[in-house]
């Protein structure tokens, strides 16, 4: 029986460790005709690790606006693909929205695979509740970022959102200053990896651990709601 009976299906990759592939996902990636990637090079990696061989194209932020139509073009035809970001679930503050209601908009038939993400481990693992929660994902650099981690501090819910080592620490100061300083949060990077860690305290005592220790690789800020 086929893994599969749509046209375009989102397929989740691993967030770090490669055993964490579904078996349904890599027979997906052996029966599809392309593997749409976000970076060829690192899915690339990943199917040779699996032993596939397929097309690959290229299919990421910069492209997708000019890329989208002719995608739902090829996928109207009749070929089948995969789209893999270069880490955890397609649309998931990686490229793959635009694509999926294109193809919804022109009757293609998508499908999405349950499959690894990496703000669910962050969350569960951080205790703080998770019954109801918000994810923001990346927070705007510039324009609008103030105004939202202000909306944030009144967020009965618990926060979750993405960060990238050179702005987890500027972000962590922020929300001290904004949220109060004794906000329970956690800090999860590198999940699934060797280096693997979560960081639970208050935002200040966050802050200081990230002062000290320089941080590494891409993190998972889960912050506690006023609720908490």
């Amino acid at each position: 029986m086929s893994a599969t009976r749509s046209t375009i299906t989102l397929v989740p990759t691993p967030i770090g460790n490669l055993d964490d592939i579904t078996l349904r996902a890599v027979q997906v990636l052996r029966e599809v005709d392309t593997v749409v990637a976000e970076d060829t090079r690192v899915t690339g990696r990943l199917l040779q690790h699996l032993g596939i061989s397929k097309p690959l194209v290229s299919f990421h932020a910069q492209n997708e606006h000019r890329m989208v139509e002719q995608l739902v073009q090829r996928a109207g035809r009749g070929e089948r693909m995969a789209l893999v970001s270069d880490a955890g679930t397609p649309g998931i503050s990686d490229p793959g929205f635009l694509l999926v209601r294109a193809a919804l908009h022109a009757g293609i038939t998508v499908e999405c695979l349950p499959g690894p993400t990496a703000f669910v481990p962050a969350l569960v693992n951080s205790g703080l509740p998770c019954d109801r929660f918000v994810f923001e994902g990346f927070l705007p650099q510039k324009k609008g970022r103030s105004t939202r981690i202000r909306e944030l501090a009144t967020e009965p819910r618990t926060v979750v959102l993405y960060e990238s080592p050179h702005r987890v620490l500027k972000l962590l100061q922020e929300m001290t200053e904004v949220f109060g300083g004794d906000r329970p949060a956690a800090v999860s990077r590198e999940l699934s990896k060797l280096h693997e860690e979560t960081v639970r305290g208050t935002l200040a005592e966050l802050v200081a651990h990230f002062t000290a220790h320089e941080p590494r690789g891409e993190f998972v800020v889960v912050v506690g709601g006023t609720g908490h």
